[in-house]
């Protein structure tokens, strides 16, 4: 299993009993493209973070590629997420005054495991994500948001990650756009044999997953 959750439980409030998670057992098999959907609030983008390590749950276990997030300190868990895990954020968390190649080296330095033709690998995903050379040097603060998307994308992939986990990256994009990123996101990560995870409310996009997911039923769902 690429991700293992049990007994997973969380609260941003520690001192009452509402838990804004709580997960008796879920988990996702290498190669799955997951689809998790609800409403705003719900706790998706907080159960992201918890799988990448972000957040630590309140109790329970939780397991990325057999190793125990919650049993990591914070520099080992950015170390794992670094080397294992890449993040796709609904704000994308580009650094505005970098170029498109300085944002993705900036993520490559953080693996240990990287290769040493990152720039070469760079240049391929933004081409491959259909960015126009021109643009490759401009900062990101004067890239248009869906170019900005399609940086972080390429971002995420540089290091080659097994579990690649997206949230919302769809969100500012009309259908067409939208239809026609998912359609090439797909392709790179088939190429890559990774797991996607992807939170959305957008239920149009159930097309592209072989997997969908209530975040209420990972909620409600005994052990």
């Amino acid at each position: 299993m690429v991700v293992q959750l049990t007994g997973v439980q969380f609260s941003y409030e520690r001192d009452c009993q509402k838990q804004l998670l709580d997960i008796a057992h879920w988990g996702v098999k290498r190669g799955e493209r997951i689809l998790i959907h609800g409403p705003s609030g719900a706790g998706k983008t907080t159960l992201l973070h918890i799988m990448s390590g972000l957040l630590t749950c309140t109790r329970g276990e939780v397991s990325v590629m057999d190793q125990r997030l919650d049993q990591m300190s914070v520099q080992q868990r950015d170390q794992f997420r670094a080397n294992n895990i890449g993040c796709v954020f609904q704000r994308f968390n580009l650094i505005p005054y970098l170029n498109a190649i300085d944002n993705i080296g900036l993520a490559h330095s953080f693996s240990a495991g990287g290769s040493g033709q990152w720039r070469d690998e760079a240049t391929a995903l933004l081409s491959a994500l259909m960015i126009d050379r021109g643009d490759w040097a401009k900062p990101a603060s004067n890239l248009s948001m869906g170019q900005q998307q399609r940086v972080a994308i390429a971002r995420a992939l540089i290091n080659s990650p097994a579990l690649l986990i997206a949230d919302e990256p769809t969100s500012s994009l009309d259908s067409d756009n939208r239809d026609n990123f998912l359609s090439l996101l797909m392709e790179l990560i088939g190429k890559r044999d990774m797991t996607l995870i992807f939170v959305s409310h957008d239920m149009a996009l159930a097309e592209h997953f072989t997997r969908l997911e209530a975040l209420s039923e990972i909620t409600q769902r005994p052990g």
